[in-house]
């Protein structure tokens, strides 16, 4: 039945189908006013339920999980992301240069430096064995650390004590996989106990429930059983480390970093492969012999094959007769295809974006002008940093303090109240965490660019040495100092030139292709 609307142009009749839905949209344009949210037709079937962060991971984690390791064996691409961002964030780990407040302790430069020097000999010898298994040194602790955040979404790190021949440290670190932290026998998820993570009222971790086998093991797993262990000991010292990168309030477990793309990673990899199997194929000389009665009792050509009147030979434009009623077709299944590259290339743009990798280094090809590729270099490393950032906060720091406590209650390391004052203790625990350098595209560029800023007061020159090699402008100093004096000892020029030129006009303005 039509029904009357009146409108500033006038009334009219409309459809009461039509009606219903232009009032609905009234009521809706007044209620709010995003499109997103709106009742349109390409927004129907959109079903998107409002869950907490523990309720929408908790159900698809193991399945997650699961995929993205899959996905890291077996997928070049998904490999090649993960060992970028380990290769690039951990490199040949993150090294130690501690930085004691010495204002705040009241001490000399010299003392500090003393200080600092003991400190960071005790815990690089004692970072040989920190490997509770004996496998891998602090840096190899650090990249499986990283690499399993990455592929499974967190790790575990228990800072537990071990005795060792000839080292007086018992500091040692027990690195556990994600999944043998889990609740006891299945159970249900509840407020307190999250995947194996047992919280107080605010959330914050108590207990871990970790079984003392992998879930996925094949070697007698019905002899596995649960242990509890406290995140923080007696002293509020943390036992266990926790790696994981939270993205919303409340989160108790992580995410896999390749969760987002995922089903864009798989789906490439079967086109990929698809691809493939049809070039190789495009690359076999496929001929089929027609004839009327179809029986196809025909032997296989192969170099020659041998017909009962004549021998029939494949060569370069042979002519050859065949008999009655057969003819010959020949499979062309049309590749290489031209537009694989660009369609992949499309795809891999929008993963990088995800996985906040620019596609030049997704992929390790660089074909843009100087400018494109120091821009995209720049970006990843803003990213690189972070997580570098993150990786020292949440793991190499903690190990660093146990060790440090250790050292002190053993009367290894003079600290003064150390144990007694909170805040000195953290005085003596100040230290920086250095990674490998960026390096640069054009390092005259860079080098220009440096010795400016320093000039200008707004970089040091251990900044420059951090950002350039990675390397400690102290220990060059001194290095330096000991080189020009023998030099000048021996009677050898010791004069080097800091006029290393400036650039051209024409330098500058270059930004050609760099492949």
């Amino acid at each position: 039945m039509a029904k009357g609307v009146n409108t500033q142009f006038g009334s009219f009749l409309l459809p009461a189908s039509v009606a219903r839905d232009l009032a609905k949209e009234q009521i809706s344009s007044f209620m709010g006013g995003y499109s997103g949210a709106s009742n349109k037709r390409s927004m129907q079937g959109w079903h998107a339920p409002s869950l907490d962060a523990d309720s929408a991971l908790s159900y698809d984690l193991q399945k997650l999980r699961n995929r993205s390791s899959d996905l890291i064996r077996n997928n070049p691409l998904a490999a090649g992301v993960i060992n970028t961002k380990v290769t690039s964030i951990v490199g040949s780990g993150l090294k130690l240069k501690p930085a004691i407040k010495r204002k705040y302790l009241n001490i000399t430069d010299e003392q500090a430096d003393e200080w600092e020097s003991r400190a960071e000999f005790e815990f690089n010898e004692l970072a040989k064995s920190l490997d509770v298994s004996g496998k891998s040194s602090f840096s190899g602790l650090q990249d499986l650390a990283f690499r399993s955040v990455l592929e499974k979404g967190d790790t575990f790190a228990l800072l537990v004590n071990k005795k060792r021949k000839n080292l007086p440290y018992t500091l040692a670190v027990q690195m556990i996989e994600a999944e043998r932290v889990c609740n006891e026998k299945n159970k249900r998820n509840t407020d307190r106990l999250v995947d194996g993570v047992e919280k107080d009222t605010y959330g914050a971790p108590l207990r871990y429930h970790i079984i003392t086998k992998h879930p996925g093991s094949t070697i007698d797993l019905k002899k596995a059983t649960w242990t509890k262990v406290a995140a923080n000991d007696a002293n509020g010292r943390a036992q266990v480390l926790h790696l994981f990168k939270p993205l919303r309030p409340g989160q108790t477990r992580g995410i896999p970093d390749l969760a987002p793309v995922i089903d864009s990673l798989k789906q490439l990899g079967r086109y990929t492969e698809a691809e493939l199997m049809a070039a190789v194929v495009g690359g076999m000389f496929s001929v089929f012999i027609k004839t009327e009665d179809g029986d196809g009792e025909l032997e296989q050509l192969t170099e020659s094959a041998t017909n009962t009147e004549q021998e029939l030979e494949l060569g370069n434009g042979a002519i050859v007769g065949l008999g009655p009623n057969e003819s010959i077709e020949v499979a062309n299944p049309g590749r290489p295809n031209q537009a694989f590259d660009p369609f992949v290339l499309a795809i891999l743009r929008q993963i990088g974006t995800a996985l906040e990798l620019p596609y030049e280094i997704l992929i390790k090809h660089f074909t843009a002008s100087y400018s494109a590729s120091r821009a995209a270099l720049i970006e990843a490393w803003r990213f690189f940093m972070s997580r570098r950032q993150w990786l020292a906060d949440r793991f190499c720091q903690p190990i660093y303090e146990a060790a440090i406590d250790e050292a002190v209650a053993m009367g290894r390391l003079s600290a003064p109240g150390y144990f007694s004052d909170p805040f000195i203790r953290a005085a003596y625990l100040g230290a920086e965490w250095v990674g490998q350098s960026a390096g640069q595209v054009d390092p005259l560029k860079s080098a220009k660019a440096d010795e400016l800023l320093n000039k200008m007061g707004v970089k040091t020159l251990d900044q420059i040495t951090k950002e350039t090699t990675g390397g400690d402008w102290d220990a060059n100093h001194l290095q330096l100092v000991k080189e020009n004096t023998r030099r000048t000892k021996d009677g050898l020029n010791t004069t080097v030139s800091s006029d290393i030129g400036v650039l051209e006009p024409e330098d500058q303005q270059n930004d050609g292709d760099v492949s």
